[in-house]
Order: structure tokens, then sequence, then C-alpha cells
């Protein structure tokens, strides 16, 4: 098994592609966080793993193939899961399972696959492709503009649904947004730190932030900010030590939030989060 680190070379893009992927990971992760979807981007991975070892299966390039799939089967559990009352965490546990076990199936049928394009899938990847650069930072820039332009919206329906409604928000079709959103997300990610650990960026950063931030817009910016020093972080610790790319930035994300808690025990830091201040109200 080869995992993969950072080379002088390849730090250049590793950084551009890190800190796109950081940024929109944090942005869409808030929402999934808030709406207690934690999850979900660790469903869509496992889902997207299906696509990616089909494309490969047919000889596809799986990417798209995987982004497909992952968009189009969280949307239709969705619509299950409105349709049928089935809760959220069983909808995650569904996709997560469904796909993966897809996924090795597929795997197991193909004669001629190379196994070090499934682990890059599953354990992430040095980005030095200048194709999959551009591709990543145009699919960010997309992705934080639908965000920018429909956060209003997102956010009344994400603290209260049922308010949203009666103001005339179209709750449903921001919800498969958000999710459509996170597919690609997850996908343009799974470069950077692979299926197994795409969570992390999705949840660590957010987390972290949500100690700390008083409104909607500071807790993400932090997040972002968390997101963006892990990142970095791990590329230039896997660069020093010759360590997988994908564990460093996310034990560094790990070691953010578990410094932010020893913070916020000691009282260093007063300031409710965001969570807190919205259980009082």
């Amino acid at each position: 098994m080869t995992f993969e680190s950072v080379t002088y070379e390849s730090i250049p893009h590793a950084l551009i592609s890190g800190i796109a992927i950081s940024l929109v990971c944090s942005a869409v992760g808030l929402f999934l966080v808030l709406r207690r979807f934690s999850l979900f981007g660790d469903a869509l991975a496992h889902s997207a793993f299906g696509g990616v070892a089909f494309g490969l299966f047919i000889g596809i390039y799986p990417l798209w193939i995987a982004c497909s799939v992952a968009i189009l089967s969280a949307l239709g559990l969705t619509k299950i899961r409105q349709k049928f009352d089935i809760s959220s965490d069983a909808i995650v546990a569904i996709l997560l399972a469904t796909g993966l076990g897809a996924g090795i199936i597929l795997v197991s049928l193909t004669d001629d696959l190379d196994i070090h394009d499934i682990e890059e899938f599953l354990f992430g990847s040095v980005i030095v492709d200048t194709q999959n650069i551009v591709t990543i930072l145009a699919m960010s820039g997309i992705i934080l503009a639908i965000l920018f332009f429909t956060y209003k919206k997102l956010l009344y329906s994400t603290f209260s649904e049922e308010q949203a409604k009666a103001s005339g928000i179209p709750v449903d079709k921001m919800g498969y947004l958000l999710i459509a959103i996170a597919g690609v997300t997850v996908i343009i990610s799974m470069q950077l730190v692979g299926v197994l650990l795409i969570s992390a960026l999705f949840v660590l950063p957010n987390v972290s932030s949500m100690l700390y931030g008083r409104s909607f817009k500071q807790t993400m910016i932090l997040s972002m900010c968390f997101a963006v020093s892990a990142t970095v972080s791990g590329i230039f610790i896997s660069y020093q030590f010759d360590i997988a790319q994908s564990g460093c930035v996310v034990l560094v994300a790990a070691a953010i939030f578990i410094g932010s808690l020893i913070v916020k025990s000691s009282g260093l830091v007063k300031t409710a989060g965001i969570v807190a201040k919205a259980r009082r109200n």
C-alpha cells in the first residue's frame, strides 16, 4: 500500500488546490453540521466511491461518474426520507453502506485494475495535474458564488424550516441545492484527503469554530481560517517528514479542535458559540 507525501515540486500545486478545497468544505460543511448532517459528507464520499469503481470498471474517467452517482443517490434517498419519514442518520447509513458495498463488488470484478488508482481515491493523493487544479478552482469558485447568493435562504431554512416556509422560502429546493453542492464538494475533495477521511474537512473546522463564533458569519470565517491552517500546515508537515498528506491535514484539524476545547474549558475565551446561543434562544 502506497501513501503519497508532498514533494518539493508539488508544494505549489498542493497549496493552491488544498486552500480552495478547504474553503469550500468549511463553507458547505457548516450548513451540514448545523442541520445535524455531520456524517452526510462521509456518506456521499462512500457513495461516490461506488461511482469511482463503476467508472474504472467501464473504463471512463471516474470522478464525474462518481459525482453523478453521489448526487442522484443522495437526492433519491432524501426524497424517500421525506415521503416515508425515515430518520437522517438512517439515510446516512444507507448511503454509506450501499456505496461502499457496490464499490467493493465492482473493484473485485475489474481484472486489469491498477490498485494505486483505488488507493488515491481512498486515501487521497498529491494533486500535480494542472488540469485538475483548474477544475478544482473553477468548481470551488462556482460553489462559493452559489452559497454567497443563496446563504440567507439556506441559513433561514437551516435554523427554522417552518418559519422559512411561512416566509415563502422553498425549503425543499434549498435542501436539494445543498445536497447537490455537497456532492460536488465531496468529489473535488476526494483528491486531497480521500474517501475515508473526507468528513474531517466538513466537520472538524466547523465544530472548532462553533465554540467561538457568536454569529453565523463569524463562525464561517473562523471555520475557513481553521480549515486553511490545517491544510497548509498538513501539507508542509507531509513534505518535512515524508508522510501521508491526507493524514497530516486531518490530524492538524483534530489538533485545532482539541486545542479549542482546552482553551474553552480553561476559561481563556468566554464568548458563547453559535450553538450555545441558539440553545438559549
